[in-house]
């Protein structure tokens, strides 16, 4: 059952409530080079990201606001440390949401300053703790970046804003350790009604990284806790999109689009099951059809491990079975592929 919080709008997403959960991700273009942000921006809208950040370290780089909105239709996110110039400036500019940890920008009347700034506008502003920088006094309390400590820091950057009456809100707590992140976010999904942007942080390349977002994101997200997702990878920006919805799918969400299941074959192996299903996958990039298509190796468990899918073929002697919700149809000889993409069109 999914976890019951309060909506925050960011520009045309809405997360939180009954809301999907939306995916996004991280320009990671050298800030100086507009075009190659923008540029970068429109393949992750094209891929599916739904929200987009990148890093504004300073009052030059502001201009990066104006660049991606007039690119993109998707929410741009200012992420800002330290500053509170760079906040109050790319509020002005236009920004959907903005990454700022309050405790992190002096004095309380600057924090004052932006979240009256930011309540102008209602936008969003999305308190992100990691362990690898939490306060001294929390860190000298706890020891070590616990679950506890995590979620101290996060509350008390939260009240700083609640002080100046502002609760649009979203929080996010990571850190590298999956174990830590999902103790983390059940005590922070108890302890407040904000969404929660879930994913684990500096998690590694795309292998270790997909492995260790799929455990963290996916877990959580199997507990109904998750509002906004980004799975953090040492890749191109679009496959961490890719995989984002690769593991909500795997969660049990709907997600616009389909899945190709295929077994891991064994000596009764028939058909080079790997082939067909990467070019099945490959010919299949762009359709929009939530179906389920599964590619096995052999009729002697095919059809029956693959009988929640809508359509798939199960191996025979230079030929494949074609079946449909679990039901054998026919017989297919010579490119056995194409055959099964002229039936994906007919569903």
């Amino acid at each position: 059952m999914r976890r019951q919080c309060k909506e925050v709008k960011i520009g045309n997403v809405i997360i939180g409530g009954e809301n999907p959960v939306a995916v996004q991700s991280m320009l990671n273009v050298p800030i100086k080079n507009i075009q190659g942000n923008v540029e970068q921006a429109i393949r992750l809208e094209k891929a599916g990201c739904q929200i987009v950040r990148a890093a504004v370290p300073s009052l030059d780089d502001v201009k990066i606001v104006s660049a991606i909105k007039n690119a993109v239709a998707m929410p741009f996110v200012a992420d800002i440390h330290f500053d509170y110039r760079i906040a109050l400036a790319c509020i002005d500019a236009g920004v959907d949401k903005i990454r700022i940890n309050p405790g992190n920008i002096g004095e309380d009347d600057r924090v004052r300053q932006v979240a009256v700034a930011a309540n102008a506008k209602n936008i969003p502003i999305r308190i992100g703790v990691n362990a690898g920088s939490l306060e001294k006094d929390i860190l000298a309390k706890y020891g070590s970046p616990t679950p506890q400590a995590l979620v101290e820091s996060a509350l008390y950057h939260v009240r700083l804003l609640e002080k100046h009456d502002f609760n649009n809100i979203v929080i996010s707590i990571k850190s590298s350790n999956v174990a830590t992140v999902i103790a983390a976010y059940r005590l922070l999904a108890q302890s407040c009604s904000y969404p929660l942007h879930v994913g684990v942080t500096e998690a590694g390349t795309y292998r270790m990284g997909l492995i260790k977002s799929g455990m963290g994101i996916g877990g959580l997200l199997l507990e109904g806790i998750g509002d906004t997702i980004r799975v953090s990878l040492t890749d191109d920006p679009e496959k961490e999109v890719q995989a984002g919805y690769d593991i909500l799918r795997a969660a049990g969400h709907r997600v616009c689009g389909p899945e190709v299941i295929s077994c891991p074959t064994c000596g009764r192996t028939n058909i080079a099951v790997a082939d067909f299903a990467n070019e099945v996958e490959q010919r299949l990039k762009g359709y929009k059809k939530p179906i389920k298509v599964a590619v096995m190796g052999c009729v002697v468990n095919g059809p029956g491990e693959a009988k929640e899918a809508d359509i798939g073929i199960a191996g025979g002697k230079d030929c494949a079975v074609l079946f449909i919700k679990g039901e054998q149809q026919r017989v297919l000889r010579g490119n056995i592929v194409d055959q099964l993409m002229e039936e994906i069109e007919k569903l």
